[in-house]
């Protein structure tokens, strides 16, 4: 079994893959999904459970910001509910997410290599 491993991975090498990874970049492109992907959940958990519950409160919903509604009423007696505090809410996370990432970039001090 070990030496059929050891068959694939000279195989893997002398096709260049591992060079092609380098080159290309495709290991720090992942190691960026994961890394942001996980800011993005922890951005979004600050956002839901610390700042939007408190801001909710100031506007009158229990709900966080995603209770505020605009109520318009028609006159044959209907009502049209305007969830903005929805779109408030996702603004506020994409805002937050934004300034996450651009911290974690700028801090890990990535250089564009030119060609």
């Amino acid at each position: 079994m070990k030496t059929q491993v050891k068959m694939v991975c000279k195989k893997v090498r002398k096709n260049g893959f591992f060079e092609f990874m380098s080159e290309q970049g495709i290991i720090g492109l992942a190691v960026g999904l994961v890394l942001g992907t996980a800011a993005a959940t922890l951005a979004n958990s600050f956002i839901n459970n610390i700042v939007m519950p408190p801001v909710g409160l100031l506007l009158g919903s229990t709900d966080g910001l995603r209770g505020v509604v605009w109520e318009i009423s028609t006159r044959q007696g209907d009502v049209v509910s305007i969830q903005y505090g929805a779109f408030l809410n996702d603004l506020v996370n994409f805002m937050v997410i934004l300034l996450v990432i651009y911290v974690i970039v700028r801090s890990l001090h990535i250089e564009v290599k030119k060609r």
